[in-house]
């Protein structure tokens, strides 16, 4: 698709994480973006203000355009949303989200960042060592990155970086130069059925991928193991055992940084840096140094460059201070996210009391993966959950959050676990229970940051 014949661009949807990425992306291009989605505050409305989207709060059918070149919408809404009704059977050029985002990649070199969990801090981190290493790449991340001042970059190069989603299996339209794939961990139940159903996904994905691509991949993960055994790329291997070709070892914490020594193959590349601490962390660097290495860079300047990158918005994100206590937010959805997070707070801070506030999003994802959830806080000395965070997918449900903090309650009975009703009695019971010198730890994919907003006006 050639995009410099378009100059404006309607989205119906913009707010959600990937449209809003797309959207950051397209006004890179010059193009002038609108849009509209539901009037609730979204963690992307900073970066579409900036970027100078306008958008509209609610649907209107009647606010559909029909002088622009292009109308993308989110697979959030069905026909049933009244703009979206008028947009298809208008005269405007219409198309997805994931096609949209097709139309974008396909025709660069593109480089695809895939997997259950990592995809946004791995495309951040390896979109901003690329450009630290002058490669110059276009990157699209699922949420704002700081160095990047939004959610991308615009790039001066072919080659384009971009997090590519799995949900209702975006994946099929991309067309990738080379790929990470992170890690596979079923997610997603309100699509796939199964996790046989949702691997199939990722490995119809990486069998797209050339003979001349690489594909970089978590050599400690079963399911990726068996997956990749089918692609025709180069395979690339990383993680902390033996057999993985890019390999860390003598990982510690000090001082609010991580360190690690990489190996490729038996060549010892010396002491890593990264500012991101956790297990999961390392993982993600591994995946980053390894993807960059493919482009033979200075071994000094790729260290120096995963060492300077800060990460992004919404992962283990430090919001500030309020009466002596810490407060930190992340977007941790799901189980295996949650205990990853939570652990690498607690090496950060050892010694402080740690409450976990927990939003579940999606009454698929907390009734089918209950059981993982309700014993995923062992770590946490305290726990907060709130209602859950239905989609706009969703109807209403018979579960409640109460149901998760009894189960909760119930593997850890000596653990303080209580129900918030919504934001307002989550910040309440913080404002009435929260000592000084312990460590709040904010978690899940909707709105529960603005717990952090309130506290911290």
């Amino acid at each position: 698709m050639d995009w410099s014949n378009i100059k404006t661009v309607y989205m119906i949807g913009v707010k959600g994480v990937g449209m809003a990425m797309l959207a950051e992306f397209l006004v890179s291009l010059k193009i002038t973006v609108s849009g509209s989605d539901v009037a609730e505050d979204f963690m992307t409305a900073l970066g579409l203000a900036r970027a100078g989207v306008t958008v509209f709060n609610g649907f209107d059918a009647t606010r559909v355009p029909s002088n622009v070149d292009l109308i993308i919408y989110s697979t959030a809404y069905n026909k049933n949303n009244p703009e979206l009704a008028v947009a298809l059977v208008g005269k405007v050029p219409i198309m997805s989200y994931a096609e949209a985002l097709a139309k974008v990649f396909n025709y660069r070199h593109g480089i695809a960042v895939c997997g259950s969990h990592g995809k946004t801090t791995t495309t951040a981190w390896l979109g901003f060592v690329m450009d630290k290493l002058d490669f110059r790449p276009a990157v699209m991340v699922g949420a704002r990155v700081p160095q990047f001042n939004g959610a991308g970059l615009p790039g001066a190069s072919e080659y384009l970086v971009i997090e590519a989603d799995e949900y209702q299996n975006k994946l099929q339209y991309l067309e990738p130069k080379s790929a990470i794939l992170n890690n596979i961990d079923y997610d997603h139940p309100d699509f796939y059925p199964d996790l046989a159903s949702y691997a199939k996904a990722f490995a119809d994905f990486t069998r797209r991928l050339p003979s001349k691509g690489w594909l970089v991949a978590n050599g400690d993960d079963a399911q990726v193991g068996e997956i990749v055994k089918n692609s025709p790329a180069r395979l690339v291997s990383f993680g902390l055992t033996e057999g993985n070709e890019f390999r860390a070892t003598e990982l510690a914490v000090a001082a609010g940084q991580q360190y690690f020594r990489v190996w490729w193959k038996e060549q010892d590349l010396g002491m890593f840096t990264a500012h991101l601490i956790g297990k999961h962390n390392v993982y993600n660097a591994l995946a980053v140094i390894a993807a960059a290495w493919q482009f033979e860079p200075d071994l000094t300047n790729l260290r120096s460059a995963v060492a300077d990158f800060l990460g992004t918005t919404r992962r283990l994100e430090y919001r500030g201070e309020w009466h002596g206590s810490l407060i930190y937010d992340d977007y941790a959805h799901h189980p295996t996210e949650i205990k990853a997070v939570i652990a690498a707070l607690k090496s950060m801070e050892p010694k402080r009391h740690l409450i976990a506030v927990f939003h579940p999003h999606t009454f698929t994802r907390t009734t089918v993966l209950f059981d993982d959830f309700a014993s995923s806080f062992a770590e946490a000395d305290e726990v907060i959950v709130l209602e859950i965070y239905a989609s706009a997918r969703e109807t209403k449900s018979n579960l409640s959050s109460m149901e998760l903090v009894q189960a909760i309650q119930k593997n850890y009975p000596d653990k303080p676990v209580r129900y918030a009703t919504n934001l307002e009695s989550a910040e309440a019971d913080l404002r009435t229970n929260l000592k000084v010198g312990e460590v709040v730890l904010l978690l899940g994919a909707g709105d529960v940051f603005r717990v952090a907003d309130r506290l911290l006006a």
